[in-house]
This record gives structure tokens, sequence and C-alpha cells, in this order.
């Protein structure tokens, strides 16, 4: 015998992480169910490309770079003279992997690419790979994406109107860099409603905006020099809790112009021009200083950490008014539909990500099965029903993520007569929007909370490993990972939050009904009958209940209507696309959630064994490096 040494005896083997593109069972149906063929197949090569190119050792670096030198304030805020000086330093890391995902266009490709209803699935599908490898960079990237839906409409819609000529000006330019593909002009926005006062509810706002146009006698002060694009007429002063796009260009934000009124919706860039700033080397005139601004403190959090987040305070920013003065809740609807899509989206593709961890480190870690003999852990039973059972829930996760991105395209781009359908469940015109109503919060609330222990159940498949930073192979590290994707289930609401909205908006006096009807129509699609009467009863509570009275139950009313959706949706793939794995997954997944399956597939999706577990996990037909041929 030859004892071991820090540099002899067993060293295990690196797992390999392959492209996800490719390798992600559920990801390559969810493209192939929700996209016409022709649209996947122009798609397939930059996809490909994207997924091969988040897993570079160059990207890796930046990431390693972007958690290990975090986002701080120069001199703690003053300099050193003792003057306050908000300058927020982020680095080289972060820089890197936004410049990459501007060139990308994980925000540009929805307004300079045109599939039709299918650009949302296309989007969200690249930001998918993105995800894990972003360091956080795609947090700032879908505020920027919600900014731009939302000056999208006031610039071309009827909303245009409405618009004075200066105000088209500056909202198209600050359009015209949303959307951009160069890192040189593109901008990210913050989101600014949080204060002390509450989070989601914003009804307790004390942000004030106070109309003070400049007199007409002066030139209007720029926001920037060279684009000669004027400061808004606006002063708004208070104080925001978090910012979590703190190095952002402009953002959207929440303030009050009127005690008896609610809150309005601004627009404003995060700097300002301002000729009489003299330079460390005496230059002057060209300089530009923070818009009312100063940076409190940055954030020290769990997770997120390479993502600067503040708390801001506002004195005499100026800024636009976006829309009516007291219907700021109703603009920023339309930022927090994208932006809830993104999160939901984001937790997706950690959750994707660590089970393509924890398939690769399975197929070469060998393990004892008793009497000298050893098997790959892909080859163990209990571990591969474990990942195949997990495999089955971020599975169903997957289609109620895509078939909400399916909706919130519809309703951006209606589906014309000469483009191709698909087989996935397409509401008539009229119930998209109230469907769109709830799917937003419900899938967010669903999805997220979920998320987070099946990403831990990754991290633990790896054992002690995976409990590692693991900051030298972070390609494996699943626990950043995971601390990342626990803020899913918090910003952009809470769980609990998002289950009341979605409650409210099925109890909504003007609108509930069509939401029901919706949800309705989208159920009874499936022509299942355990599914149908399984909704039957929650629609007759609903119907019946107050309000107030239901409100207790919200998280368990939603959380089982997201359990019947993704049930229909399972019922619709299985079909679609049919195969023993995606049968088997369909009935456990009803069998799991207490839903009769004697409608879902066939005897063969009971059979189970670890040949089917196999297949599950890793496709079928799959060659697994130390297991049999399936």
């Amino acid at each position: 015998m030859e004892p071991s040494s820090s540099n002899t005896g067993f060293i295990q083997q690196q797992p390999v992480i392959n492209n996800q593109f490719y390798d992600d069972v559920s990801y390559q149906r969810v493209a192939r169910l929700f996209l016409p063929s022709d649209i996947l197949d122009k798609i397939t090569p930059d996809a490909t490309q994207i997924g091969q190119e988040v897993l570079s050792q160059q990207v890796f670096d930046w990431v390693t770079d972007a958690e290990h030198n975090q986002p701080y304030l120069r001199g703690n805020g003053r300099d050193s003279f003792g003057k306050p000086k908000s300058e927020l330093v982020v680095g080289e890391g972060w820089r890197k992997l936004q410049d990459y995902g501007f060139k990308k266009g994980v925000v540009a490709l929805n307004y300079d690419t045109d599939h039709g209803p299918y650009t949302r699935l296309v989007q969200f599908l690249r930001c998918h790979l993105w995800e894990a490898s972003c360091a956080n960079t795609l947090c700032p990237a879908a505020m920027q994406d919600g900014a731009a839906r939302l000056l999208q409409h006031h610039l071309f819609t009827s909303a245009a109107k409405k618009l004075s000529p200066i105000e088209r000006e500056v909202f198209q330019n600050a359009y015209s860099h949303l959307t951009s593909r160069d890192p040189t002009k593109t901008w990210t926005s913050g989101q600014w409603m949080t204060e002390r006062t509450g989070g989601s509810d914003v009804s307790q706002t004390e942000t004030v905006a106070t109309y003070d146009p400049f007199p007409s006698s002066a030139p209007v002060p720029l926001a920037s020099q060279s684009e000669s694009v004027p400061l808004g007429p606006w002063s708004i002063s208070g104080f925001k809790w978090f910012s979590s796009a703190t190095d952002s260009h402009m953002t959207i934000l929440l303030a009050r112009t009127h005690p008896s009124k609610g809150v309005s919706a601004f627009f404003a860039p995060m700097r300002r021009h301002n000729p009489s700033l003299v330079s460390h080397t005496g230059e002057s005139g060209n300089g530009t200083e923070l818009n009312g601004i100063t940076i409190q403190r940055l954030k020290h959090k769990f997770g997120t950490q390479s993502l600067p987040t503040a708390e801001l305070e506002l004195k005499g920013m100026r800024g636009w008014l976006i829309g009516e003065e007291g219907k700021g809740i109703q603009e920023i609807s339309t930022i927090l539909n994208i932006t809830r899509v993104h999160t939901t989206v984001s937790s997706m593709g950690y959750l994707g990500r660590s089970l393509g961890i924890a398939r690769s480190f399975a197929l070469v870690r060998l393990v004892g099965m008793g009497k000298g003999k050893r098997i790959a852990l892909s080859s163990h039973p209990l571990h591969m029903r474990t990942l195949a059972n997990m495999t089955t829930d971020y599975h169903g996760m997957m289609l109620l993520t895509f078939y909400t991105i399916h909706a919130l395209g519809l309703d951006e781009r209606s589906l014309t007569s000469n483009q191709a359908a698909t087989k996935v469940p397409t509401p008539p015109k009229e119930l998209v929007q109230p469907l769109l109503r709830v799917l937003s919060s419900l899938h967010k609330s669903y999805v997220c909370e979920t998320t987070v222990p099946l990403v831990y159940g990754c991290m633990e498949a790896l054992g002690g490993v995976g409990y590692m930073q693991n900051v030298e192979s972070e390609h494996l590290n699943i626990s950043r990972l995971f601390r990342d994707c626990c803020v899913g289930s918090i910003w952009e609401g809470t769980t609990d939050v998002l289950a009341s909205d979605t409650l409210r908006a099925l109890k909504h006096p003007l609108s509930g009904k069509q939401s029901v009807q919706a949800l309705d129509w989208l159920i009874l699609s499936s022509k299942n009958a355990g599914l149908v009467e399984e909704w039957q009863v929650l629609k007759n509570k609903i119907d019946m209940g107050k309000q107030e009275e239901l409100l207790p139950e919200a998280r368990g009313l939603v959380f089982r209507i997201a359990e019947i959706i993704i049930s229909v949706l399972y019922l619709v793939d299985a079909e679609a696309d049919p195969g023993v794995e995606i049968e088997a997954m369909c009935a456990r997944f009803m069998e799991k959630k207490g839903f009769s399956v004697y409608e879902a597939p066939g005897k063969r999706a009971r059979e189970r064994g670890l040949k089917l577990d196999q297949a599950i996990v890793y496709g079928a037909g799959k060659d697994l490096a130390q297991g049999a041929k399936l």
C-alpha cells in the first residue's frame, strides 16, 4: 500500500460542462414546442454559439473577477478633503460581462429583430443560456428591457400624441440607447420603487416631485452636452432604499406630485452636464456629475454580490413625467411584466446550469455499492431517481415560464395568418391580456420559490465539493448560483406579494372575470377530466369567496393553479413530441401533485427503473461515460 499525499493518490477527474443548448433535454423540448421549426432552425447557430461562449474560460474569469472585485464607493463617498463625491467603482469583469451581453443583444434583440410573436421566446431562450454565467449583469438588463418597452409604448402608439416635441426627443434618445448593441452607446436602467415604507407596496412613497421648469430666459441645462439632451422640468427629492442598478445610465422612478393623487412615474438621467466642474488637471467645460443623487451606501447582500445595490438620496433630481400624474402604478406595471419574466428566467437559468453540473459530475464520480463493487453515480439507482425527479420539476417550470413568455409575445405582437402556429395553446386575442395579467404574477410566485430547494439539491448532489465556493473551478460553482437564485423569490415581489396580486387579478371587479375566463379556456383545452374537475373546484372557490376571506389561502390557491397549468402543458408537450421519457415525466408530475393520471399517457409512462431515470436525466440514447447505453 502507498500512502496518499497532497499531489499523489486519487484525485477526482473534473466534470466537463457541456453546451446547454444541446445537453439540456428540457431546453431542447421547450424550443421545439414553442417555436416554429423555421424560426428554430434560423436561431440555432447563434444560440449554439452563445451556449458555447458562456462556458469559456474567459467568461468564467470575468465572473470570478466580478465576484472578487465587488463594487465600492471611492473614498467611502468623499474626496481627500472631505467633499462628498459619490463615485461608484465596478470591476473589469462586471464591465466585460455587461459588454458581452450588449453585443449579443440580450435586450436589443426584442427591438431590432422581428420573429413576430415568437421574438420574446427567442430572446429569453438566449438569456436562459447566459443567466448562470452573467454574474447578475442581466439584472440591470431586465430593467433596461422594461424601460425600453415602456418608452416604446409612449413613442410608437396612440400615447405618442400626448408628447411634446421635446419630450419625444428626450424619450427617443433614451430608447435608442436602451435598444443599442454597441457597448459604447448602450444604456441600462434603474427601476426605483422601494423605499423604507415598503417594497412592492408603494402607496406610502415619500419621494416628492415638484413641477419647476427652468426659466425661459436662460438656456435649459443639459443632461448630455454631446447629445444636447435637456434636463426635465420636474425636481424630484426623496430617499430610495434599494437601487439594484446603481451603475445605470438612467432610471424610471416613482414619486408623488400631490397629496390627493397617486404616485407618478418619471424618467431621469443618472448624470447631468456641469460646465463649471474642473478636473484634477485643470480642464473645465466638459464635466458631468450625478443628477441630484447621493449614493448613501452600498448594500451588503447574501447573494448577487457583484451587483451594485445602493441606498440613494435624491435632492433636486431633474426628470420627465411619463404618462399622467397619479398613474405611476399603471406605467410601472409595463416594466414589471418584463422584469418578472427576467427574474423567473434567471431562476430557470440557475437551475438549468446546476442540473448540468450535477449531470456531468455523476458521469465521472464513482461510488461503492458493497462487496468491492464501484459504479458511476450516473448508474446509481437512487441518485438517478433523485435527479430524474428534479428534472421533472425543472421541465414543468420551464413549460410554465415559457408559456408566460408566449403570452407576453402575443401581447406585444399578434399572430398573423401568414405566420406558422405551434401546438402550444394560443388564446383568442381578447384573452391574451387577461391571461398575461394572471400569469405575470403567478409564474414568478411559483417558479422562483420552487427553484431554491432544487438548486440546493444540485449543490448537495456534488457532496462537500458542492458546498465550496469553487472559485478555482468557477464552472462548478453551484454555491454562487444558489446564493444568487435565492433573491428571485424576494425582488420584483415576494412569493406572498405575488400570490396576493394574482388573487387580486382574479377578483378584480372589472377585469377579474376575464382573467378567470382565460384560465378556464386554457385548462379546458386539455380535455383532461381530472384537471378540469380540480380547476372547477378552485374556480367556484374564487367566484364565491370574498378577496379578504381567500387571502390567507392565496399562496396555496395560486400554487395549485400553477400545478394545474403545468400539468396541462405537460400533456401538450407529451402529445406534440411523444416518447417514454416525457410521458413518464408527465405521469410522475401529475401523480406527485395528486392529480388523476388515468388520462395521462399510457401504461409505459408508469414504468420505473434505472434506464428510464437515466433517459429522463440525460436524454434517450445517450452513451454514459461510466454507464450502459440506454
